[in-house]
């Protein structure tokens, strides 16, 4: 694809478009806000709405688009949600029913699409205040689970919160934290430190969405809140029909990351 990391998001975006990139987004335009997608008939996206309000932490909520309208006006005005993620991942009646690299062929007039802050927003902010971010650094999708923690249901939507991990050297861990709750609309703050456990994580080989990373001596595992969440979510209340990106294959946006930053 040439030199991706070097791209404007508009280029990004066309560049996707045409299948020439279908992996994660980890890396790609630095400087830019990326987000989790969620597309759902309108007749439940009132409820969904209210699951966002009621889980901000996992759902921090940046654009709605207009029923049928497959383009978000506020964060990327001409872009097209059906085509410029690199893989949507397709639920029905509670299961997934297959990933592909475009949605055109399910649009319909009564869907609406909900873009959702990710944890990719803050990494330019981590990396440039000194923390390694490994997944970054071996081209790897983050590792993502879902815990044993439940998210405040809204109606049909009921579920576990799903987390992201990423091994931060111990003496870097407070900086960590304060980089990150600059971003309370890219999930802020960490929710747990260190306790695996806590969180009902046993196993830090085996993530359950993304790809495993070593934790090295000295090193704490820091779990954020991700959007991912809405997929287990999907799988947990056998919603009928939800559209979502792939995990760790994001929408890129013109927004830039730092207007999400608190001063």
């Amino acid at each position: 694809m040439g030199d991706s990391r070097s791209a404007s998001p508009r280029e990004l975006r066309e560049i996707i478009r045409r299948g020439r990139w279908t992996g994660p987004t980890p890396g790609l335009a630095p400087g830019f806000v990326q987000t989790n997608l969620v597309v759902l008939p309108q007749a439940q996206a009132y409820e969904f709405l209210l699951f966002c309000q009621r889980n901000p932490r996992p759902c921090p909520l940046l654009e709605v688009t207009d029923p049928g309208s497959p383009e978000p006006r506020e964060l990327a005005p001409g872009a097209d949600l059906r085509t410029d993620l690199p893989k949507y991942r397709i639920y029905r009646e509670g299961r997934v029913d297959g990933e592909v690299a475009d949605i055109t062929a399910e649009w319909r007039s009564d869907l609406v699409a909900f873009l959702i802050g990710c944890s990719f927003t803050f990494e330019r902010a981590l990396v440039e205040a000194g923390i390694p971010l490994r997944h970054i650094e071996e081209g790897k999708n983050v590792a993502m689970w879902a815990t044993t923690v439940e998210c405040r249901p809204a109606g049909l939507f009921h579920g576990p919160l799903v987390v992201s991990m990423r091994p931060i050297p111990g003496h870097l861990v407070p900086r960590a934290v304060t980089v990150t709750a600059r971003y309370p609309m890219a999930h802020g703050a960490p929710i747990q430190i260190g306790n695996p456990d806590a969180l009902g994580i046993h196993d830090l080989t085996r993530p359950d969405w993304g790809d495993a990373v070593e934790i090295k001596t000295g090193e704490t595992p820091v779990f954020w809140a991700c959007g991912v969440t809405p997929q287990a979510v999907a799988l947990a209340a056998k919603l009928p029909f939800v559209i979502t990106h792939a995990p760790g294959h994001m929408f890129i946006t013109d927004l830039p990351d730092h207007t999400l930053a608190i001063l």
